[in-house]
C-alpha cells in the first residue's frame, strides 16, 4: 500500500469515528449576489485601479477582474474559460480582460495590480518572455 493511500484511509477512519451529531447544512444563498458596485465615500486615489487574477483547477479555468473607480466603487467581472491552460496563461487572460473592459469604459488612467510576478515583470520589461505560448499574450 502506498503512503498516500494509508494517509487517505487514516483521514476516512478519523471522520467516520468522529461524526458530528448536530450537523446542519450551510445556507449558500448570499443576499448580495446581484450587487455589481460598492461605493466607498472616502477614497483618496485620483485614478482607477484594476485587480486581476486567473485560476486553474480540476473544475476548469477562470479569470476575475475588479475595477475600482476613483470614488471607490467596485466593478467585478469574471469569466469561465473554455480551455484549460497553465496558470500563467490564465493570469494573462485575466489581465487582458481587465484592460479590454477598462478600454470599453474609456478609462485612461489605470493602475494595474496582480499577484503574478511573471506577468508583472514581463510587462514592465524586467523579465524576458521565453515561453513560446506566452509570446502571443505578451
Amino acid at each position: 500500500m502506498t503512503q498516500k493511500a494509508i494517509k487517505g484511509q487514516v483521514i476516512a477512519n478519523h471522520l467516520a469515528e468522529n461524526t458530528v451529531e448536530d450537523y446542519q447544512l450551510v445556507d449558500w444563498e448570499f443576499l448580495d449576489e446581484d450587487i455589481m458596485a460598492i461605493e466607498e465615500s472616502n477614497c483618496e486615489t485620483s485614478n482607477w485601479k484594476m485587480h486581476f487574477d486567473g485560476v486553474v483547477n480540476q473544475n476548469g479555468s477562470g479569470v476575475g477582474v475588479v475595477l475600482v473607480s476613483p470614488k471607490g466603487e467596485h466593478f467585478p467581472f469574471e469569466v469561465k474559460l473554455d480551455f484549460s491552460y497553465t496558470n500563467n496563461i490564465t493570469e494573462y487572460e485575466a489581465c487582458i480582460l481587465g484592460l479590454q473592459v477598462a478600454g470599453d469604459m474609456n478609462i485612461r488612467d489605470l493602475e494595474v495590480c496582480g499577484d503574478s510576478s511573471l506577468i508583472i515583470f514581463q510587462i514592465k520589461g524586467k523579465w524576458k518572455t521565453k515561453d513560446m505560448k506566452l509570446l502571443h499574450y505578451y
